[in-house]
């Protein structure tokens, strides 16, 4: 009596929360109409089953790829004999998967059901799957619109691999913080936000053809007990169940999910037997889910091998107090043929009522008509990894971290890192190496990255990096390979927070803390005065949260769970975007990275022909690096591998990338006018033949300069460099480094302004001096610089552009800041310096007078010089900062002359020419430069395109013209405007 009037209460207050609908006579599926066609396929198949096998569509039984020929014959031996209606894949991998479903399926007179435990994607059973992300990531995105594009990639995927059921999402509120197998799986502590996160990925999959089925019914958040091993028992009252556990669930029994899986728990509130799990619970499955919820989808058991469950039962049991619960699906059976003889007894017993099987049977008959099993087709193996690998979905990936990165404190107003000239920022990861994160936040500065693999590492390894710890004012310390288990910490070791609270009593240093693992974990943490949470410890977390450091992303998350008084559900800093470079794929940025990967045939194909022995290729849209690959080696003998920190040098591309870049400072700040004659700025050369050139025409190589003059080679015999100009040792009167072993007058670029300012010029033609592309040009405009600035050119653009920028590697004369290792090597000069070049210029005047010409000397990976053009092409505006405060790059872009194609000191496209230096697929107005050594720098104002190559193409030999000759350069442009999706 007291039992019965507890159920009764119970199910008022259900009634007056409004978690019951009215009650209508149950149809065989009550959650969508049933269409003729599906009625005589359903009672086709129905009819042509005997009685055994119409039972043995109630089971689905676990699968692996991974196991061996027995398994495989075991379960093919359940399809053919006892007629099992599912499998749920497990472990092992696509391929084999895939193999073994077309098998299975072709052994059984009904197609199976096939089902996969697949929450945050394929990997969570598969190898060689991808990651998308855990209830908890999901949690804490600002735009829920996410999830539903990862249902729906989730579904494509499972589609192609011959799955029609998912067992997910999960439908937990998570309350209890102590939760060891539910944690990061559940969207969160506010019941509205999983329920409409839940419905979110409900739709996602069932739009796409995959059966939901959330869990775990009726609520797995608030328990401390992992129900895999043991039962927890569920405490909730009345009000609670009702208002927070129930809540998800009926929410997408209204929105119409297909599928219930019902968990293995203990809830005192409905039975008093101790050891009565949820599963067998005829009160939960068919009084409460069934009847006063109105569910009419398929009921599945979760897994029946669980010991939480499968120890109290002999075999078979289990599976016959399922059914007669009210369940549809039995999951996991361990034992099908005794299973099948028990619900026979019960049926004949009549505690299973043969009616009721045989409608649960149409229900899954019904289920499989709806996943298109009526017209079932093998999986198309040999196309199965390229179609599972969608790009979309890396896309989807990523944007769902961008969204989710918190930055839960900011006490040092810090975040995101502003003016990088004045932080000397360090990095210290702890738990793992961190590749990828390591890669990216290299990218935006050139500090170190010192790693501790071992989470738990004693104190004196810690030691060790403290020590080295004294040149930076900022370190970030960012936690891997964290674990889920609260009663370990989430694998934060005592030396780790030992180490954390030193570096946090240092006056001197400013210290972020960024966790890659469980939001809980942050209760350890928030003593740090500035904190940042990944949620997981994979590449897209690792690409993301750097970039949301740096302010190339916003930071737009919040904290989904209460982690202590101090930092509550809701928790989370908005940051800015800076506008500095990020990364990101392909298709988020408008481009298909299917025909951009086209770029490896061009690039591969200059490698394998010997147009260089590598080169590193860069491409960004819209301010994001969509590509970014390196190939080949540093030289013929293929023992240094190109990667994409290398250097290269970039000959003439340093005239835009280091003069022009003065050049339009000083025209943006007022200090030059292009118009004036450059005799108003260098007086010297009002008595000689350049008096009346305009800054101008220098920049346009419209002024009549030539080509070149000899300089160096007035230096040099035919045994070798002049005594009176070299030196093999440095000294006051041989400052400037030609090589390491050979050094130049410290006057020798007075002897090179001389020879320049008596240079002849071009003849005229109709009155004007014809167009010339000219070195003399950037000589001229790099004294010009130099004069109104008042410092010497190199000077200028490390304090001004170089280091506000973060370009670690972008600099003349490498050697001084690099070793050899690091720097492609160029040509073997056996007539100059006879001497293998390796980060000295290879521009022989330049290396002359030290390595800085206003022509060449600059050095850089693609990355730098990225960023530096990408501040270009945003007008000057780069990382929250304004380096040109007039749209001086427009100006100086454009182009102006008539049969001139040069805009001011930039280089553009030829259209008159088939084979140019541009794609002819890129507008008119792309703009940059191209150089000797096989380098060239485009962009594109009005598709907000970005195309970088880099190579040493005069390794060993300045004659090699291949690189011109297959056309390599603008081919991979051509490429990258062929991938423009269409709009």
């Amino acid at each position: 009596m007291l039992k019965d009037f507890r159920i009764g209460l119970f199910l008022l207050v259900l009634a007056f929360a409004g978690l019951l609908v009215s009650s209508s006579a149950p149809r065989e599926d009550g959650a969508r109409p049933m269409s003729a066609a599906e009625q005589n396929w359903v009672d086709s198949v129905f009819s042509s089953l005997t009685p055994d096998q119409r039972l043995g569509q109630l089971f689905m039984v676990a699968a692996y790829s991974n196991k061996d020929k027995r398994h495989a014959q075991a379960i093919e031996g359940l399809v053919r004999t006892q007629g099992i209606g599912g499998l749920m894949f497990l472990q092992g991998g696509p391929r084999r998967q895939a193999n073994l479903t077309n098998r299975y399926q072709a052994a059984a007179k009904v197609p199976l059901l096939v089902a996969m435990d697949a929450e945050w994607g394929l990997d969570m059973r598969l190898d060689s799957s991808m990651h998308f992300a855990k209830g908890m990531t999901l949690g804490a995105m600002d735009d829920d619109q996410y999830v539903y594009q990862m249902g729906r990639e989730i579904a494509l995927k499972m589609k192609t691999l011959g799955v029609h059921v998912s067992f997910s999402p999960v439908l937990d509120v998570n309350s209890n913080p102590d939760n060891p197998v539910i944690g990061n799986r559940s969207f969160g502590e506010n019941k509205e936000q999983v329920a409409t996160r839940g419905i979110r990925y409900i739709r996602g999959l069932q739009d796409h053809g995959v059966m939901a089925v959330v869990k775990h019914f009726p609520g797995h958040g608030d328990t401390d007990v992992d129900s895999h091993v043991a039962l927890p028992v569920i405490n909730s009252d009345m009000g609670r169940l009702t208002n927070v556990d129930l809540y998800p669930f009926q929410k997408s029994i209204e929105e119409g999910v297909m599928g219930v899986m019902v968990g293995h728990l203990y809830m005192p509130l409905f039975d008093t037997v101790r050891t009565l799990s949820a599963t067998v619970s005829k009160n939960l499955v068919t009084g409460l889910l069934k009847e006063k919820m109105n569910y009419r989808g398929l009921v599945f058991t979760d897994a029946l091998n669980m010991k939480s469950v499968s120890s109290l039962y002999k075999a078979g049991e289990l599976d016959a107090l399922a059914l007669a619960a009210g369940n549809d699906v039995l999951l996991f059976s361990e034992d099908v043929p005794m299973a099948l003889t028990k619900i026979k007894e019960a049926i004949t017993a009549g505690t299973i009522d043969q009616a009721d099987v045989d409608q649960r049977v149409r229900k899954i008959l019904r289920a499989k008509f709806w996943a298109g099993l009526n017209k079932y087709r093998p999986i198309d193996v040999p196309n199965l990894m390229q179609n599972l690998n969608r790009p979309l979905s890396r896309m989807v990936q990523q944007e769902i971290y961008e969204h989710a990165t918190t930055v839960v404190k900011n006490e040092d107003d810090i975040l995101p890192f502003h003016r990088l000239d004045t932080l000397r920022i360090a990095a210290v990861t702890i738990g793992s190496d961190a590749p990828t994160y390591k890669e990216i936040m290299g990218k935006y500065q050139g500090g170190p990255v010192f790693s501790v693999p071992n989470r738990y590492a004693p104190d004196s390894t810690f030691t060790r990096i403290s020590s080295r710890l004294a040149p930076y004012n900022v370190v970030v310390v960012s936690l891997h390979n964290m674990n889920n288990t609260p009663t370990h910490s989430y694998g934060i070791g005592e030396a780790t927070l030992k180490f954390l609270k030193e570096l946090r009593a240092n006056p001197n240093l400013k210290t972020v803390v960024v966790t890659f693992g469980n939001a809980y974990s942050l209760k350890y943490l928030e003593e740090n005065r500035n904190l940042v949470c990944g949620y997981e410890d994979n590449y897209p977390a690792q690409l993301v949260v750097p970039q949301v450091l740096f302010g190339a992303l916003p930071a737009r998350g919040r904290l989904p769970v209460t982690v202590s008084e101090n930092l509550k559900a809701g928790t989370g800093l908005p940051t800015p975007d800076f506008k500095r470079l990020r990364y990101g794929t392909p298709e988020e940025a408008g481009l298909d990275s299917r025909i951009l990967a086209q770029i490896d045939n061009v690039a591969l194909e200059a490698v394998a022909y010997a147009a260089a022995p590598g080169c590193q290729v860069l491409v960004a849209k819209d301010g994001m690096v969509v590509f970014d690959k390196s190939y080949g080696y540093a030289t013929y003998d293929k023992q240094q591998p190109v990667n994409n920190t290398t250097l290269y040098d970039l000959a003439s591309v340093t005239k835009v990338a280091g003069t022009l870049q003065a050049i339009m400072y000083l025209k943006d700040q007022g200090k030059l006018n292009l118009d004036d004659k450059v005799a108003v700025y260098l007086p010297e050369l009002k008595g000689t033949n350049k008096k009346d050139m305009t800054v101008r025409d220098v920049l346009m190589h419209q002024a009549g300069l030539k080509p070149g003059i000899p300089t160096w080679e007035k230096t040099i015999t035919k045994t070798g460099p002049k005594p009176t100009f070299y030196a093999s040792t440095e000294s006051a009167d041989f400052s400037r480094e030609v090589t390491p072993d050979l050094y130049s007058l410290r006057t020798s670029e007075d002897s090179v302004w001389t020879w320049v300012q008596r240079s002849g010029l071009l003849p005229k033609v109709k009155g004007k001096y014809p167009v010339e592309y000219s070195d003399l040009s950037f000589m001229i405009l790099k004294r010009v610089a130099e004069k109104v600035l008042k410092q010497p050119i190199d000077e200028f653009l490390q304090k001004n552009f170089f280091q506000p920028l973060g370009l670690g590697t972008m600099t003349y004369n490498p050697l001084s800041k690099f070793p050899k290792s690091c720097i492609a090597p160029t040509e073997n000069d056996t007539y100059f310096r006879r001497t293998q070049l390796q980060g000295t210029v290879h521009d022989q005047t330049a290396a002359m007078i030290g390595g800085v010409g206003g022509h060449a000397g600059l050095f850089s990976n693609a990355n730098d010089l990225a960023v530096l053009m990408q501040m270009n092409l945003q007008n000057g505006r780069y990382g929250g900062q304004r380096y040109f405060q007039t749209p001086v790059v427009t100006e100086f872009a454009r182009n102006t002359e008539a049969g001139n194609r040069r805009g001011l000191g930039w280089d553009r496209g030829d259209p008159t020419k088939p084979e140019g230096p541009t794609s002819n697929l890129s507008p008119a107005s792309t703009f940059g430069h191209t150089g000797f050594t096989g380098t060239c720098v485009w962009m594109d104002p009005e598709n907000k395109i970005l195309y970088i190559f880099l190579s040493n193409r005069v390794y060993p030999d300045a004659g090699n013209k291949k690189l011109v000759q297959y056309n390599i350069r603008t081919r991979i442009h051509d490429v990258i405007y062929k991938s423009l999706q269409k709009t």
